[in-house]
């Protein structure tokens, strides 16, 4: 009998079919949540760049527009600073878990030159287009709001 791949024990299988009773409801937040931060960074002085397909200034916006029914839970950005003080503003948010995983109902931040990047030397990472001052937002279930005040408190702290 070949049998290939992991099978759920009853607990997990339970936990998994609770998870996907509320998925549409968690995306749908997420996404509502993940647009009202990324239009709040454009705006921001102390934000260079922002990549979310549901701002017009992203290059694929068009595209995302036809395919896309929403545009996800991540916002990408740069801050205004080098590789320390966009850890100094990662450090000084209060509600984003700093996390290199995404998709789950809390926030999580990471900065990806010093988590999913790290063994690269700066000019590797630049060349792959990692800078040193990118930040990766993945946008839980919070109040979109809270989240707001919160990434704005850090960002003046800048």
């Amino acid at each position: 009998l070949g049998v290939m791949g992991a099978i759920a024990d009853p607990h997990n299988a339970a936990l998994l079919l609770r998870g996907l009773k509320t998925l549409a409801l968690r995306l749908e937040r997420q996404n509502q949540s993940a647009q009202s931060i990324a239009e709040f960074l454009e705006g921001h002085p102390a934000v260079e760049q922002v990549w979310y397909p549901g701002l017009p200034s992203h290059p694929d916006h068009a595209v995302a527009i036809a395919q896309m029914s929403g545009f996800g839970g991540v916002v990408s950005f740069t801050v205004r600073g080098d590789l320390e003080a966009t850890s100094r503003f990662i450090d000084a948010l209060e509600i984003p878990q700093i996390a290199t995983s995404l998709g789950g109902a809390e926030t999580l931040v990471s900065q990806p030159a010093l988590m999913s990047y790290f063994e690269l030397s700066t000019e590797e990472r630049l060349a792959l287009g990692i800078r040193d001052n990118l930040v990766r937002l993945a946008v839980g279930i919070e109040d979109a709001p809270d989240l707001i005040a919160d990434l704005d408190r850090a960002l003046r702290a800048l």
